[in-house]
């Protein structure tokens, strides 16, 4: 599963996600707190990589974070520009950020990693790495798992992780786990987990 797929797949249905999806109301409690608790109240950019239609990079600002939206569907930036256009929203890709090294406050990947190949990740947090400041704070949200292995998305062929080696993942890449938040599934949403991490070393 290549990046334009994945990109092809969502223009497709982006007016129907952008229903469905598309405002903080949408998103489970917990999951604003915990991403408002470990991105508020930190001077310089967030980056909310795979931003969607923009609504928790504006769920952002509205904790007084100087957030940037960043997605490679122009549907979307589009959508998150004309219901947000306070904000600072760009087409991109978290392959290859145009961002300075270490120059990042912090990030949040809230789903936005789960159409990578597995083979793909280490590469993807390694560009993370390159471009958070010391002391930054990653935020990414993924689908659980006994073991990493493909499923049905109902957009386009996404991962599982289990918690423990995504967790492991993010520590070759450079971070520290401070948190973690698991919600199981309920027969209508799959197992979910949370994780936030610093930067550590270099």
């Amino acid at each position: 599963m290549n990046r334009e797929q994945v990109r092809q797949a969502y223009a497709s249905v982006a007016e129907l996600y952008i229903e469905l999806f598309g405002t903080p109301q949408r998103v489970h409690a917990d999951d604003l707190a915990f991403i408002g608790h470990h991105l508020a109240g930190r001077p310089g950019t967030v980056l909310d990589l795979g931003c969607g239609p923009g609504h928790i990079t504006e769920h952002l600002r509205s904790l007084g974070v100087s957030a940037t939206g960043i997605d490679m569907v122009p549907e979307f930036i589009a959508h998150a520009r004309a219901a947000h256009p306070h904000g600072d929203y760009q087409l991109g890709a978290m392959e290859g950020l145009a961002v300075a090294d270490h120059s990042i406050a912090g990030i949040l990947a809230w789903g936005s990693l789960i159409h990578l190949p597995p083979p793909d990740l280490d590469g993807v947090l390694a560009e993370f790495r390159r471009v958070m400041a010391p002391a930054g704070t990653l935020v990414v949200g993924f689908f659980v798992g006994a073991e990493v292995a493909a499923f049905d998305h109902k957009v386009v062929t996404a991962y599982r992780w289990p918690a423990d080696e995504f967790s492991e993942r993010l520590a070759r890449a450079g971070f520290t786990e401070v948190e973690r938040l698991q919600r199981p599934g309920d027969g209508t949403q799959r197992p979910y987990a949370a994780i936030a991490a610093i930067t550590t070393g270099r």
